[in-house]
C-alpha cells in the first residue's frame, strides 16, 4: 500500500505542473490538488521516504544502464588503450581494470588483496588507470608513476607508492624512484611530458562517461564496481567474467 501511496503522489508532483503549463487544470484543481498532496503526506509521512527510495532506485538503474552502454562504446580504451601501463599477465585471459589514486585510503586497502590475486591466478592481465582525483599531490605522483613506465619500471614503483604511507611530494617521491632503481633526473623531465598529461585527462574522461566518480573503480567484464572490492568478491568476479566469455 505504501509503495502504491508513493508512486500516485510521485505522479501527481510530476504531472500536474506539466498539466497546469498546458491549461488542463484550472486554479481551483490546482489548490484542490496540492490540498490532497498535503493532506497525503500529513496523514502518511513514510510515503515521501519511499516516493525518494523509488527515485533513487530509478536514477541507480538509469546511472547502470548508461554505464554499460558507455563501456561498449569506449571499450578499447577501457580494456587495450596502447597507452596504459599493464601488470599482471598481458597476455591473460580476463581483463582486471582498476581507476585508483596514490593518496586514497580505500585503494591503498585493497592494494595488497589485488596485487595476490591477480599473482595467485596468472592469467589475469591487470591495467592500471591513473586518476588522481585528490590533490595536486595526486597528480604529481600519477605523473612520477607515468614517466617511470618510460624507463620500464612501473609496475614496481607504482606498487611502492601504492604502500607508501606518508606525503607525496617532490622529495617523497623522488626516495622512492631511487628505491626501485629509477633515474631521478630523467624522471623528472619526463613527467612534463605532453604524453602524460594527455593520457591523465583521458583516464579523467574515461572515468567520468563510465560513471565511476571517486576511487577505487573496478572493471571486470561487463561489471562497473565502485569502491574497494573484498577479495573473495574480487576472485569471484573474475570467474564471473571467464565464464561470460567462454559462453
Amino acid at each position: 500500500m505504501r509503495k502504491l501511496m508513493a508512486s500516485l503522489l510521485f505522479a501527481a508532483l510530476a504531472v500536474s505542473p506539466a498539466l497546469a503549463a498546458d491549461d488542463k487544470l484550472s486554479p481551483k484543481q490546482i489548490i484542490e490538488i496540492k490540498k490532497i498532496i498535503r493532506e497525503t503526506l500529513m496523514e502518511n509521512p513514510e510515503v515521501i521516504a519511499d516516493a525518494i527510495q523509488a527515485l533513487e532506485e530509478k536514477q541507480r538503474l538509469e546511472a547502470e544502464k548508461e554505464s554499460k552502454k558507455a563501456m561498449q562504446e569506449r571499450k578499447k580504451d577501457v580494456f587495450d588503450d596502447p597507452n596504459t601501463p599493464v601488470g599482471g599477465n598481458p597476455k591473460g585471459d580476463v581483463t582486471l581494470v582498476e581507476f585508483f589514486d596514490y593518496r586514497c585510503g580505500y585503494c591503498k586497502s585493497v592494494h595488497e588483496s589485488v596485487m595476490r590475486v591477480v599473482k595467485e591466478d596468472g592469467k589475469v592481465k591487470l591495467v592500471y588507470k591513473e586518476l588522481p582525483v585528490l590533490g595536486a599531490e595526486s597528480v604529481y605522483a600519477a605523473k612520477a608513476a607515468l614517466a617511470a613506465a618510460k624507463q620500464k619500471k612501473y609496475v614496481e614503483f607504482q606498487d611502492v607508492m601504492m604502500r607508501h604511507r606518508g606525503a607525496f611530494n617532490e622529495e617523497s617521491v623522488m626516495a622512492m624512484a631511487k628505491e626501485v632503481g629509477l633515474d631521478a633526473d630523467r624522471l623528472k623531465k619526463d613527467m612534463n611530458a605532453p604524453d602524460i598529461t594527455k593520457l591523465l585527462q583521458a583516464n579523467m574522461e574515461l572515468a567520468e562517461t563510465l560513471g565511476i566518480r571517486g576511487t577505487p573503480g573496478f572493471v571486470m567484464g561487463d561489471r562497473i564496481v565502485p569502491g574497494a572490492v573484498p577479495e573473495a568478491s574480487l576472485r569471484q568476479w573474475l570467474a564471473d567474467a571467464r565464464t561470460k566469455k567462454m559462453k
